[in-house]
């Protein structure tokens, strides 16, 4: 699987790596191994997993087996975005 950064999403990291200590390699292996994936918007899909009392999203589009990143933010609002399993 290719992932390819859109520019947006390489400035969002940048943001995030300072606030929260995100590296690229833990949002690579995020959307290699999520502990969940959503619909999002449109035909996107979420990876998410939760991380500090929190929950890691990185919305991204399938294009075969390839991954675009559409962006990436982390929020506190877990109950609001994690789908239990009913």
């Amino acid at each position: 699987m290719k992932i390819i950064w859109t520019k947006h999403a390489d400035e969002r990291l940048k943001e995030w790596e300072k606030k929260i200590s995100i590296s690229r390699q833990e949002i690579e292996d995020l959307l290699c191994d999520p502990e969940q994936v959503v619909p999002g918007d449109m035909t996107a899909l979420v990876a998410q997993k939760k991380k500090q009392n929190g929950l890691l999203r990185v919305p991204f589009m399938a294009i075969g087996d390839d991954r675009k990143i559409l962006t990436i933010y982390w929020t506190s609002k877990t109950e609001r975005y994690w789908r239990k399993e009913s």
